[in-house]
């Protein structure tokens, strides 16, 4: 298959004098896109990066983010030393010794006075498949714990429940190939243009030069993805699963669906149908606010397409009926026999860079290797191959980060461990969760000193992207390798060293008494992991980190050293669906409750899909009279998730400062509100004060915050605003839809004799024509002396540069 990429074209950012000693191959740590870089490295620094032009994702393209991630690296507020808070409450530095041993000391009292299922360890997304495997072996098979979540459970969580909900494993069937190939591309809650820059450049690229895909963005924004598309379904806060049972119920209605597809590979379609009869277009219409004109393009578009590649991301995740409107996509595909064929199948994408390798190697929720945690065989298995035994590993459903916030707040939790991630501005309901953690002992594992460190008793140093060497999955199923470029700053250790330290301290063993962790390097490690993925969907036993270097990456499963990947799951038709096979036995589609065994087996699937019904339920929280507007949340195209490490890069600080809600113009005139006019944004949780972005970017009725700005020192958090409800199967907060309020932030100044508005205006550092608008005045002298005039309290510019996703060749 020929590239969408006919040209390589090598973005390249370097701060050095002279020429860099040396490139090193990586892969860039930021989105989950996965695009092939060189690290430059002079005087023992790392103090660039370039794209990789053979690599098959990017072809040397790079994003913004990606081109200045670097910079954190050489950051002048590293931290160096582990810290342990002292008695007067501040953090001091302290010793490896001394901090390990501490957090030693913590875990063991933990499990001694509240049970092995007392320690929480929450990760991230941002790290190595080595690390998560690691994490993984200490938590189930050392600790005993099944308390393992990662910030993955609030960015994609969904993706790997829809998928067991359908298929019976995770691994999402496309990948970036299929979107090459395919005639309609629906980018389903995914602004892509801001979150993937480059795989939308690549869509871009190609759709410039053949008029391919026809592009369907669902939306509630005007996003700059979305004013590319061909169509743009712009619905209200929360009907995602409105609009899809109607667009699925108007393609069943019109007989646009693959009888022999549905009959041989799928079961549960009758029921599916039932679910749809009261979901004509029509109803569609009035739940969404997309006019029915516009509703009909999409679906002759959808089922008539001869080939279609959906994707998904926190539009879709963090929305209420997550997981059922991912299902209702798989349902999609499935009925129009539409997967695992070339330019076609559900994409439901990943946000961070390495999410997908945290579930995979079951630093999360499930057990290594796609295994179901509650299939005794599995487990057996587990125990066979970690060398423990089998009643030792903890098993159970699994607990998203929001029940471990319920548990400490109990007072279950002992030790709560915090590991690349910046929790406390990326959780809903902030200021709940701060409370919580300061009644157990934390450890957070970071670079910096962050909002997170606040509420650390121990904080220590780990080492950044360049620093340490490891694989990345990437979203669509690509293993990538990240090489060492240079060493970590004298005192700073990576997290995998950190592991096998705490493991060691810990004199966590095996049934015969060897040390439980039988690696000492990544890679040592890695090769251990492709033993415990053989004969599963993820097999990996073909991959070396040679390999990896050597082929720009390979798409899981590679089973055999001659095999060069899977550009696509399922081709065969064929899914993971038999008792034995399957990672989960599903839950209920509408309750999330978990089946047993035998309800599963009961179902017959025996390697066909799963067919679900879809029933819409409206957001738990909306707009009321005491806050009457709707809130959502976002990301921007210069910022990554709390800006621990973009905020440390000039460029990207100085395109977006600060934060600021974005208010629809009709509305911002109702509320006399002015252009960067500061205001308080309030819901049932807190309030904020940021400045006014007016425009039509956004609905009537709806206000956007980016939830980038969380320091605790600003009152700029979009999560001191969110509430903190989840989806019942995947346990992901519904950051996308909560109740707000916008008020004016004001003082009154009473019109002494001989003041003019000019006077005033000047007095305050505004200009007239504010005082006019903010006041509703047509002219400056409607005002007389002792009238009062509002004075907004400050009026700032909002920098927000431009940025053209896609800069090369058309």
């Amino acid at each position: 298959m020929a590239w969408t990429w006919e040209d390589e074209r090598i973005d390249q950012n370097v701060y050095s004098q002279g020429e860099v000693d040396r490139w090193v191959y990586s892969t860039c740590n930021i989105c989950s896109v996965g695009c092939g870089c060189y690290t430059a490295v002079k005087d023992g620094k790392i103090v660039g990066v370039k794209g990789n032009g053979d690599h098959p994702i990017n072809r040397g393209r790079l994003g913004p983010k990606g081109e200045n991630q670097w910079y954190a690296n050489n950051a002048p507020d590293r931290l160096t030393t582990p810290l342990i808070r002292n008695k007067e409450g501040t953090l001091e530095p302290a010793s490896w010794d001394d901090a390990m041993n501490l957090i030693v000391s913590k875990a063991k009292q933990s499990m001694e006075e509240k049970g092995t299922n007392s320690i929480s360890i929450y990760s991230t997304g941002q790290g190595f498949l080595e690390d998560y495997y690691a994490l993984a072996k200490i938590g189930r098979a050392g600790l005993q714990t099944h308390l393992m979540d990662a910030n993955t459970r609030l960015c994609t969580a969904t993706t790997e429940f829809c998928l067991l909900q359908s298929f019976g494993a995770d691994g999402t069937p496309a990948s970036y190939d299929d979107v090459d190939q395919t005639d309609t591309l629906m980018l389903f809650g995914h602004n892509l243009a801001e979150t993937g820059t480059v795989l939308f450049e690549r869509i871009m690229e190609r759709k410039k030069k053949t008029g391919k895909p026809y592009l369907i963005v669902v939306d509630p924004r005007k996003t700059l993805t979305a004013k590319e598309a061909d169509l743009h379904l712009q619905l209200y806060p929360g009907s995602n699963v409105a609009l899809l049972n109607g667009l699925v119920s108007e393609v069943v209605k019109n007989k646009q669906i693959d009888t022999d597809f549905i009959a041989q590979h799928t079961i549960g379609f009758e029921e599916m149908a039932d679910a749809l009869a009261e979901w004509p277009l029509e109803k569609a219409e009035e739940v969404t606010g997309i006019p029915l004109e516009t509703l009909k393009r999409a679906a002759e578009q959808l089922g008539t397409t001869d080939s279609l590649v959906t994707t998904t991301l926190q539009g879709t995740y963090q929305s209420a009926d997550a997981t059922t409107a991912c299902v209702a996509i798989n349902n999609f595909h499935l009925i129009r026999g539409l997967i695992g064929k070339p330019g076609s199948g559900p994409l439901h994408m990943a946000g961070q860079p390495s999410s997908s390798a945290n579930r995979t190697a079951g630093g999360v929720g499930t057990y290594p290797a796609h295994r179901n945690h509650t299939n005794p065989d599995h487990i057996k298995e587990m125990a066979e191959l970690w060398n423990v035994e089998m009643m030792t590993l903890p098993v159970g459903p699994e607990k998203g980060i929001e029940e471990h916030i319920t548990m400490i707040e109990n007072g279950e939790i002992g030790l709560f461990w915090n590991i690349g991630t910046n929790s406390m501005v990326s959780l809903p309901n902030r200021q709940r969760a701060k409370k919580a953690m300061e009644n157990t002992f934390v450890v957070v594992q970071d670079p910096f000193l962050t909002e997170t460190t606040a509420v650390a008793d121990v904080v220590l140093p780990a080492a950044m992207w360049g620093e340490k060497e490891g694989t990345m999955e990437n979203a669509d199923r690509t293993i990538n390798l990240v090489r060492k470029a240079v060493e970590p700053p004298e005192g700073v250790k990576s997290d995998f060293d950190i592991f096998l330290d705490f493991s060691k301290r810990m004199d966590l063993q095996d049934k015969d008494g060897h040390p439980l962790l039988t690696f000492t390097t990544p890679e040592e490690c890695f090769e251990e992991f492709k033993r415990v993925s053989k004969g599963r969907p993820c097999d990996m036993t073909g991959i070396t980190y040679d390999r990896l270097e050597k082929h720009n990456g390979l798409r899981w499963p590679v089973p055999s050293e001659d095999s060069l990947g899977t550009p696509r799951l399922y081709s065969d038709f064929t899914f993971h669906t038999t008792v034995e096979d399957a990672q989960s036995y599903g839950k209920d589609q509408f309750t999330g409750r978990a089946l047993t065994k035998k309800e599963f087996a009961d179902k017959k699937a025996d390697g066909r899909a799963l067919l679900h019904p879809t029933h819409y339920l409206p957001p738990a929280e909306q707009p009321n009279k005491s806050f009457p507007m709707w809130l959502t949340t976002g990301r921007l195209v210069w910022h990554w998730h709390t800006r621990t490490k973009t905020a440390r890069s000039p460029i990207l600080h100085m395109a977006a400062q600060h934060g600021y809600v974005e208010i629809h113009t009709e509305d911002a005139k109702e509320l006399s509100i002015l252009q960067g006019e500061v205001v308080r944004v309030s819901s049932p949780r807190g309030w904020i004060e940021v400045p006014a972005r007016i425009g039509d970017a956004v609905q009537k009725g709806l206000v956007f915050v980016p939830f980038h700005f969380g320091s605790w020192a600003k009152k700029e958090a979009a999560n001191d605003l969110t509430a903190d409800f989840v989806d019942p199967l995947s346990k992901q907060p519904q950051f996308k839809q909560s109740a707000c309020k916008i008020e004016r932030i004001r003082k009154e100044h009473q019109m002494a004799s001989g003041e003019s508005l000019e006077y005033i205006a000047e007095q305050y550092d505004l200009s007239v024509e504010d005082l006019k608008e903010a006041n509703r005045l047509t002219t400056p002298y409607e005002i007389q002396m002792g009238d009062k005039i509002e004075i907004p309290l400050s009026v700032m510019n909002v920098p927000f540069q431009p940025y053209m996703p896609y800069r090369g060749k058309i």
